[in-house]
């Protein structure tokens, strides 16, 4: 079942709201009748985001300053990204603002949305090996998962490289595509942020994760029946339900481990 989000709006955070896909999920979520509050580190950008989405100062390295941004939220969608700056970024925002908006939370309730990305489970690429970007988003879909709240994973592939008629959408599980290039999938932007904001309303999405693709066709209008098609996590799981256990926890940093267990007990 779908919740009508014009008879029943949420209050949705937008973390990494004047994104290029953050931007295009404030949009959406309004649209759909929700009120939106976007989480900005710098005011001055913005200036790309409508007058009805409220502007939310705060650092998402920093959970103190996160309070304010999290207060009374029943949803909040994470399309934050590190974009460059090395294995220290990748740990301080990739990961660190999952963390630190749960903190900030608080053990309130609050439906999630997370976006990472195609092949995050991937530990042995060039890109992986470079940046530990897939291992540091991975990680905050672990705490996701951990924290008991209810949520949606999505792992979109290739931003915008799809064809004018490549919109069929497909939800796949595992992370089987590993080439770290296009080939592995594509899907444009809009239709990430559709995914994301409609997975907030969503019975059928609920503690679930996918890799996101489109395939020549047309876009569907039943994102449910995608959504339903697919296997849940397990309860407090760590990882999705059909990936590769390549992550131990005995070879995760003792402060990741300190974070897993603050929310899971593991």
């Amino acid at each position: 079942m779908t919740t009508n989000a014009a008879t029943n709006p949420l209050k949705v955070l937008v973390v990494g709201a004047t994104g290029s896909i953050g931007r295009l999920v404030v949009a959406e979520a309004l649209s759909r009748g929700h009120s939106v509050q976007a989480l900005v580190r710098d005011p001055a950008r913005a200036n790309v985001l409508p007058a009805a989405a409220r502007r939310i100062t705060g650092d998402l390295t920093r959970a103190d300053t996160l309070m304010s941004a999290v207060k009374d939220v029943d949803a909040i969608v994470f399309t934050h990204g590190a974009d460059g700056g090395g294995k220290v970024a990748a740990e301080q925002v990739d990961y660190g603002a999952v963390r630190n908006v749960l903190q900030a939370l608080g053990g309130r309730e609050s439906r999630i949305a997370l976006m990472t990305s195609i092949g995050t489970t991937n530990r042995n690429g060039a890109y992986n090996r470079a940046t530990e970007a897939h291992d540091w988003k991975r990680r905050g879909e672990r705490l996701v998962r951990a924290s008991g709240l209810p949520y949606t994973i999505v792992r979109p592939g290739w931003f915008d490289y799809n064809a004018a008629d490549q919109h069929r959408l497909v939800f796949l599980q595992g992370d089987k595509r590993r080439a770290g290039d296009p080939s592995d999938g594509v899907v444009s932007r809009r239709q990430i942020a559709q995914v994301l904001v409609h997975s907030l309303t969503s019975d059928a999405a609920r503690d679930k994760t996918l890799e996101l693709v489109a395939e020549r066709g047309t876009a569907q209008d039943d994102l449910d029946s995608l959504f339903a098609a697919l296997l849940p996590d397990r309860p407090r799981s760590l990882d999705a339900v059909l990936d590769e256990p390549n992550m131990p926890l005995a070879s995760e940093p003792a402060r990741v481990v300190a974070d897993y267990r603050q929310w899971a007990g593991v």
